[in-house]
C-alpha cells in the first residue's frame, strides 16, 4: 500500500516535470526561438505553445520592443587635431529574431562597436566648431553606417542622438573667450549702428525742419506779397474812384467854387505848419498870395478841362506859364 502511494506521487511529479517541459507561454512582443536535438526548428509568437518534452528546447528569447543602448564615452580627433570625449544613446528593435541569434554572437556590442567607430570617423572630417552645429548630419552619418551592418543581424537603428560633447578645459576656456570676444563684438557693432542711425535721424529731422521752415517764410513773402498787391489794387481802385468823383464834382453847377474854397483851406493849412518845423523848404515868390494861389490852381484845373484830349508838350506849356504852386516867371525862392 504504502509502495503504491510512493508510485503515484512519482508519477505525479514527473507529470507535472513534463507539463513544465512542454507548455509555454510567450508575453506579447516577444518571440521565442526553439531548437530540436540542437537544430533550429521554430520561431514562437506571443501566446500558448506546446513543446515535445526533452526534444525540443527554447533557445533564445528576443524582445521586440524599441531598445536603448548608451554609448560610453570614448575620445575623438576632429580633423584640427583637437581631442573630445563625446557619448551618446542609439535606438534600436529587433525585427527578425531568428537573425538575432544565429546572424551575430551579441548585437548589443556589435551595435555600440560599430557606432563608436562610425562617430570617430564622422568627428574625423569636421572641425571642433562644426561639431557643436553639425549633431544632425553626425547622427545620420551614424545611423547610416549602423543601420546598413544590423540588416544582417536582424536589427533596425532607429535613431543615435550625440549626448555630450566634452572639449578639453584649455580648448574650452579657448571658446569662452571667442564667444566673448564675439559677443563683444556685435555689441560694438549694435552700438555703431545705432549711433549712426541716430545721426541719421537728427540729419533728417534738421534738414525737415530746414524744408518746413523755409517753406514758412515762402508762403510768408507769397502771403504778404499777396496783401500788398490786394492794397496797391484797392488803394488804386479807392484813387480812381475818388479822382472819378472830383471830376464829376467839378462838372456841377458849384464845383468850381467848391474847389476854390477847398484849395484855400489846404494852403492856409498848409502854410500854418511851416512855423512848426525848422525844415528848409522851397515855397513860391507869391507866398502871402492866397487868392492869386488859388486862382492860378484853378486856371490849371480849367485850362485841363478844356484842353482835355489834347497833346502831352501842350501840357508842358502850359505848364511853365502857370504853376499849381504859383511860381512865376522869377522861379521859387528858398526861406
Amino acid at each position: 500500500m504504502e509502495g503504491g502511494v510512493v508510485i503515484l506521487v512519482l508519477l505525479a511529479i514527473l507529470v507535472v516535470i513534463v507539463f513544465a517541459k512542454t507548455a509555454l507561454v510567450v508575453p506579447q512582443k516577444s518571440e521565442f526561438i526553439v531548437e530540436r536535438l540542437g537544430k533550429y526548428h521554430n520561431t514562437l509568437g506571443a501566446g500558448f505553445h506546446i513543446l515535445i518534452p526533452f526534444i525540443d528546447r527554447v533557445a533564445y528569447k528576443r524582445s521586440m520592443k524599441e531598445e536603448v543602448l548608451e554609448i560610453p564615452p570614448q575620445v575623438c580627433i576632429t580633423r584640427d587635431n583637437v581631442s573630445v570625449s563625446i557619448d551618446g544613446v542609439i535606438y534600436l528593435e529587433v525585427r527578425d529574431a531568428k537573425l538575432s541569434c544565429y546572424g551575430i554572437e551579441n548585437y548589443y556590442q556589435a551595435a555600440i562597436q560599430l557606432a563608436q567607430t562610425s562617430l570617430r570617423s564622422a568627428i574625423g572630417k569636421i572641425d571642433l566648431d562644426k561639431t557643436f552645429e553639425t549633431r544632425e548630419t553626425i547622427n545620420h552619418q551614424v545611423i547610416t553606417a549602423v543601420d546598413e551592418a544590423a540588416l544582417n543581424w536582424g536589427i533596425k537603428v532607429l535613431r543615435y542622438e550625440i549626448r555630450d560633447i566634452n572639449p578639453p578645459a584649455s580648448i574650452m576656456a579657448a571658446m569662452e573667450l571667442q564667444v566673448k570676444a564675439e559677443r563683444e563684438k556685435r555689441a560694438e557693432i549694435a552700438r555703431s549702428e545705432g549711433e549712426r542711425q541716430a545721426r541719421i535721424n537728427m540729419a533728417e529731422g534738421q534738414r525737415q525742419q530746414a524744408i518746413n521752415v523755409s517753406e514758412g517764410e515762402k508762403q510768408k513773402r507769397i502771403n504778404e506779397a499777396a496783401g500788398r498787391a490786394s492794397e496797391i489794387e484797392i488803394v488804386a481802385q479807392a484813387t480812381a474812384e475818388g479822382i472819378r468823383r472830383v471830376a464829376q464834382a467839378l462838372d456841377g453847377p458849384s464845383g468850381m467854387d467848391s474847389a476854390r474854397v477847398r484849395l484855400a483851406e489846404k494852403y492856409i493849412a498848409e502854410f500854418g505848419n511851416l512855423a512848426r518845423t525848422n525844415n528848409t523848404l522851397i515855397l513860391p515868390a507869391s507866398v502871402a498870395d492866397v487868392s492869386g494861389l488859388v486862382a492860378t490852381a484853378l486856371s490849371v484845373v480849367d485850362g485841363m478841362r478844356g484842353t482835355h484830349g489834347s497833346s502831352s508838350t501842350d501840357h508842358g506849356a502850359d505848364a511853365d506859364e502857370a504853376s499849381p504852386l504859383g511860381f512865376g516867371p522869377g522861379g521859387p525862392r528858398r526861406s
